[in-house]
């Protein structure tokens, strides 16, 4: 059982023909998460926004469906604790109305989670506070529970668990998201959409220096308006006028 989005939202953008690309830093997420899980640790993966972090985790997450009970919960704002309770009981799926009182939530919690082994994937981590993240190891420390605890958040995600030193003692792999260089834009951008699979190298560069800057998020972007401009045009291959107009609609420089 798990609680993961479908496929289709993992593009930050609806996109025909995009593909997941496995780069470096997704084949080192799919090992990192699955060890994790089979020492029923906790990991934190944290890097810039549009690196790619989600994606990695979620779709190296759903390759593990069949065999692992996965929950996630994503922050939006700072929750309390008390809000962390609750996004836990509805998560788990919990049967009846959520306790009224911190002690019986409690319980109930850890005899949830020590039904079976689950792992819980908290996004957008760098939102919890010194209460919550000690919560959470509070459940996870628990002898009784099987729970593997993954961390993904933006660069502050790091600063905010090590801030713990009794959290952050006890996480098992860090893995920090970074920018792709020059030589994985150009061996991963051409995977990632037809429109770049016979785009001069060249072009891929220059798209990547003035708009994209090493985020699948910003490619993303640029991917779509590129394609746009092609229809638009009835031209059949990206060209640096195409990437120009593409810019345009992006803020960047061209």
């Amino acid at each position: 059982m798990t609680r993961l989005p479908p496929a289709p939202t993992d593009q930050y953008t609806a996109l025909p023909e995009a593909r997941l690309v496995t780069t470096r830093a997704l084949l080192t997420a799919r090992e990192n998460l699955a060890d994790t899980i089979n020492a029923r640790a906790m990991m934190c993966l944290h890097g810039g926004a549009g690196f790619g972090k989600t994606v990695a985790v979620t779709s190296c997450l759903r390759e593990l469906e069949a065999s692992e009970d996965i929950r996630r919960i994503t922050f939006h704002t700072r929750p309390t604790t008390r809000a962390v309770r609750h996004e836990l009981f509805t998560t788990l799926e919990l049967p009846g109305q959520p306790p009224r009182y911190a002690t019986e939530f409690d319980h109930l919690l850890k005899n949830a989670l020590a039904t079976h082994p689950r792992t819980l994937v908290l996004d957008e981590a760098q939102w919890l506070s010194s209460d919550q993240l000690e919560y959470v190891h509070y459940l996870w420390d628990n002898p009784y529970t099987q729970l593997a605890v993954i961390f993904v958040g933006g660069e502050g995600c790091h600063a905010t668990l090590r801030k713990e030193p009794m959290l952050s003692s006890r996480i098992f792999i860090w893995q920090h998201f970074t920018r792709l260089t020059r030589d994985e834009v150009l061996e991963a951008i051409p995977l990632y959409h037809p429109i770049w699979a016979d785009a001069d190298p060249d072009d891929i560069s220059f798209a990547d220096s003035r708009a994209a800057h090493g985020s699948f998020r910003n490619w993303a972007r640029l991917t779509a308006h590129a394609c746009t401009a092609l229809e638009r045009t009835g031209r059949t291959r990206v060209d640096q006028e195409t990437l120009r107009w593409a810019f345009s609609r992006l803020g960047s420089g061209g």
